[in-house]
């Protein structure tokens, strides 16, 4: 069998990557029809290798996502979207910290992501287990308790209102919290949402469907 390789041809040089939005809307857009399409299970055909020698040349996602470190969410499957295009900031419970939050920055003012998600999901350990420990005082060893007292200003409020299903209410409220808290960073993040240039917004990401619901 021939090879495919031809001597004295040299491949097209590789270029840059291209960024798949440029304004926030149509990035939030390209986020939830790529939902669309992981819900239904008819995620697009790629070749994961092929666009290797581009991406080495630099990056240009569209989109950060703020999400849990949960094993069972994986940002690129939930918006099938491939290497390149997210700029992902996971940890338990997904909320700001300081270093997520220069993460964030990073990928809005150095690298021209449109809009920031913060993905909250349904039965999340880390929610649980700050709703446990405000409701009893439980605490937790090594640096779990760091976690606890992190989600803790936005969970607490949501102990004092009527409702059933409390854990996931207080899950909602976390995703809530955490979005005002990037909304309102200062400089970076304020300013390109008072320029129109980056949307910050909070979704769900539902375990036994995959669907992903704004908030």
């Amino acid at each position: 069998m021939a090879s495919p390789h031809h001597e004295g041809r040299s491949a097209e040089p590789a270029l840059p990557p291209q960024r798949a939005a440029e304004t926030p809307d149509e990035a939030l857009r390209l986020l939830m029809e790529g939902n669309a399409r992981y819900v239904a299970n008819e995620p697009m055909e790629r070749d994961y290798s092929a666009g290797r020698p581009s991406r080495a040349l630099g990056q240009a996602p569209f989109a950060s996502i703020l999400g849990c470190a949960d094993s069972r969410v994986l940002a690129e499957m939930a918006f099938d979207r491939g290497p390149g295009d997210l700029f992902v900031v996971r940890v338990a419970g997904n909320f700001v910290t300081e270093k997520g939050l220069g993460s964030l920055e990073f990928g809005a003012a150095m690298l021209g992501t449109k809009v920031i998600m913060v993905l909250g999901h349904t039965q999340c350990g880390a929610v649980d287990a700050t709703v446990r420990a405000l409701q009893t005082g439980e605490t937790y060893p090594g640096h779990i308790g760091h976690l606890v007292d992190s989600m803790a200003p936005g969970i607490r409020p949501v102990l004092a209102e009527p409702g059933d299903d409390l854990n996931h209410r207080a899950m909602l409220a976390n995703v809530r919290y955490n979005v005002e808290v990037l909304r309102t960073a200062s400089p970076i993040l304020a300013e390109l949402i008072a320029k129109g240039q980056l949307r910050v917004e909070g979704g769900v990401y539902d375990l036994a469907t995959g669907r992903v619901e704004l908030l």
